[in-house]
This record gives C-alpha cells, sequence and structure tokens, in this order.
C-alpha cells in the first residue's frame, strides 16, 4: 500500500466537480425541517404540482405493458422521437426530423452530451454569467473551458453582442444560450435574439439553447428560439429541452437534445454506452405529456406569476435589497451586495455565502448564494413554492436582513 500512498483515490477530472449548489441547499433545507425546524426553502428548481393525472395514468399503463420490460433504442423510442420533433415544430415554430432527436435521463444529460460531442480539450465555451450551476461543471467534464461573460441587473442579467465579442478567441467554439434564464429569470428579447444568432454564424460559433422554461413567461415575454429567429444557425445549434418544466414532471427523468443529424448520432453513440435507454415507462409517460394539451402548464404559470409579483414586492421592501422584476421561469435573483460587510446578530457577513449562511441559522430561510452563479453578492430564490410558505420565508428573511448594521 505504501508506495500507492501519494495517489490520489479520485480522479482529477471528477474530484475538480463541484457537488450541485442548488441541490445541496434544498438537502439542507428538508434536513432540518426533518429535524423539526420550520426551514422553508427556496433553493429547489421544480414546480411544486404533481405530475398531471393523464400523465400519470399513461405511466401506469406503460409498466403493465411487457413491450416496456425490454431494452429499446438508445437514442429514443421512435414514436417519442416523432413526437417531440412535432411538439418542437408546435411550439416554437422550429422543424426538425425525428433523426435530430435524442432522448435523455433529464436535460442535465442533454446538456453534458451535447458538449462532449461538440468539444475537443481547450475548446472554449462562452457562459454568460450568473449561469446555472451545472453548466460549467458539464464543460469542464467535456475537457472544455467556460469563459463567464459576467452580467448584471442594471442590463437585466442580459449578455450583449459586444460583451460576447470583447469575450471570443480563437479557441472559442460554443455559446451557451439559456432563455428564459435560470437562475435570473432573464428573457432576451427578439432583437436581442437576432443579433446574437447572427453574432454566432458569423464568427462559425455554435449555440447551445437551453429552451426548459420555454412555456414560463410573463408580462407578455416571448421566448423566441434562436435557430427560428436565424435559420441559417440551425446547422451549429443544439436545442436542449425536457417535461421537468413544463409538465411538473422533474423525477421523471427525461429530457432531450435537437442537433444536426450527425452530431444527434454522434450524442446517440455516446449515449448508447453511457446509459442506453431512458426507462420506457418515463418515455411513455414524456410520450402523452408533449402529444398532449399545454393546460397543465398554463394553470401552473398563472401561480408563478401571481407568486413572481408578490416575491418582487416582498423583496423589494428590504433595505439593501435589489431585484430586476424576472420576465421568465420561477426565479428571482436579487442583489445583497450593499448588505456585505455589515453586521448582523454579532456576525459580519463579508459574502453572500456568509450571509445566505446567516439566512439559513437565524431565519430559518434557505436560499442559494450567488457564488453557486458565477457571480457573487446575490441570492437565487425560487418561486415554485405555495405562496404562504413564499410570503412568510420572504418577511422572516427581510425582518432579519434588517437587523444589518
Amino acid at each position: 500500500m505504501a508506495e500507492h500512498s501519494s495517489v490520489s483515490r479520485i480522479s482529477a477530472r471528477i474530484g475538480g466537480i463541484a457537488e450541485s449548489a442548488t441541490l445541496a441547499v434544498d438537502a439542507k433545507a428538508k434536513a432540518l425541517k426533518a429535524a423539526g425546524r420550520p426551514v422553508i426553502g427556496f433553493g429547489a428548481g421544480e414546480p411544486d404540482f404533481p405530475t398531471p393525472p393523464a400523465i400519470v395514468e399513461a405511466a401506469v399503463e406503460a409498466a403493465r405493458d411487457p413491450r416496456n420490460h425490454r431494452y429499446t433504442p438508445a437514442g429514443g423510442l421512435p414514436e417519442l422521437r416523432e413526437a417531440i420533433a412535432a411538439k418542437t415544430a408546435r411550439d416554437s415554430g422550429y422543424q426538425v426530423a425525428a433523426n435530430q432527436v435524442l432522448v435523455t435521463n433529464g436535460g442535465k444529460q442533454a446538456v453534458y452530451q451535447a458538449f462532449a460531442t461538440l468539444l475537443d480539450p481547450g475548446d472554449e465555451v462562452l457562459l454568460p454569467a450568473p449561469y446555472w450551476t451545472t453548466y460549467p461543471e458539464s464543460i469542464a467534464l467535456a475537457g472544455g473551458v467556460p469563459v463567464p461573460v459576467v452580467t448584471d441587473e442594471s442590463t437585466g442579467y442580459l449578455a450583449s453582442v459586444e460583451q460576447l465579442e470583447a469575450a471570443r478567441t480563437e479557441r472559442t467554439k460554443v455559446l451557451l444560450y439559456c432563455s428564459p434564464s435560470n437562475p435570473t429569470g432573464a428573457v432576451y428579447p427578439r432583437e436581442q435574439v437576432e443579433a446574437i444568432g447572427r453574432w454566432a454564424v458569423e464568427h462559425g460559433i455554435w449555440v447551445v439553447a437551453d429552451e426548459i422554461y420555454e412555456h414560463l413567461t410573463y408580462d407578455g415575454a416571448r421566448a423566441d428560439s434562436m435557430p427560428v429567429v436565424v435559420p441559417e444557425l440551425a446547422d451549429t445549434c443544439v436545442v436542449v429541452n425536457g417535461v421537468a418544466k413544463t409538465y411538473a414532471m422533474t423525477g421523471w427523468r427525461v429530457g432531450w437534445m435537437v442537433s444536426p443529424a450527425d452530431v444527434t448520432k454522434a450524442a446517440a453513440n455516446l449515449q448508447s454506452h453511457l446509459s442506453s435507454n431512458v426507462a420506457n415507462v418515463s418515455q411513455r409517460a414524456a410520450l402523452a405529456a408533449v402529444a398532449g394539451p399545454l393546460d397543465a402548464v398554463h394553470e401552473m404559470r398563472e401561480a408563478f406569476d401571481r407568486r413572481r409579483r408578490t416575491i418582487v414586492k416582498l423583496l423589494s421592501e428590504i433595505p439593501g435589497v435589489e431585484v430586476p422584476t424576472p420576465q421568465g421561469a420561477f426565479y428571482a435573483y436579487p442583489s445583497v451586495k450593499a448588505l456585505l460587510g455589515r453586521e448582523i446578530r454579532g456576525v459580519r457577513a463579508e459574502t453572500s455565502v456568509d450571509l445566505a449562511a446567516l439566512v439559513l441559522e437565524h431565519a430559518e430561510v434557505a436560499v442559494v448564494p450567488g457564488e453557486a452563479f458565477g457571480t457573487p453578492g446575490y441570492f437565487r430564490l425560487s418561486y415554485a413554492l405555495g405562496d404562504d410558505d413564499l410570503a412568510t420565508g420572504v418577511t422572516r428573511m427581510g425582518d432579519l436582513l434588517r437587523e444589518a448594521r
């Protein structure tokens, strides 16, 4: 054993991955709640609604069908791939063929496989920040180099073409584009979508477009699909999506990537070794979801819109907190920079990590600090929780933050 003592037990590649901060905060909140503390968690990015009954019934029927007890094609059930192509045309106007669709174990696998398929070691990915915590880890795992392009509340967290161009180098291969955004709720207006898409085409840059929150927009905002706005981008664009947010199906683990056929085929080859087919019962449930009506998401959106207005109002009333009104998804991303360096209950919070720890300990409210999203000095709060808990939680946090001296 002695001669191996200097060798790490964990590979550098895996040892360098940070735990998902959002899942970690959610797990800690749930553990404290289980221990009897009245913790209210704003960490998890999942709807608090049950999966619609018709989708559940489709899964029950699928579980009884022996066809679903066996291996199926690694790239997804043919009828689900067809249905996703039809849904993509219906919802965003993007016309794609079934052989461009790869069904994955949730959106996260689609994100990772997109980068693994496109990137060679050292290739750079422009990553507008604040960014979803999984993006840089997926890029690094695939051998790429994440290049943050930092935005802030002054522009509504929208990256400009000028910022992207300033960050571009000869190693830039991909732009990650997410609208509506996790964690900020920002939605890019059509003219900016077009400008960014044309810039990407001009410089031969691929776009990985995360459209998972496509149906959750407010105040008349629209989530325009970049390859629809800029059709010439279609040959160098990967769209990732899934059933999780639209149909309250986070636990069913069904996502997909839509890409040029050669990229889809290569990613399917990877998936054939990595995980093979997504669970057939979940795929049958997803088929019922994407082929069915959007009634459920319309109902959820009404509730999210109401909660969005409540959380923005309550956060805006806290001294030292600045929050743009999100136009999509179900997150608020307030700046708490004015509260840093101040003392609360005998403790000086120098970072938003410190401040989030104080909020959890003394207000019994769990939020995710901005460090997890590449921009220290902010909190992310998901408003995908009950109205009463939302109002109580933000009020408790506000009462504590007002003690800052």
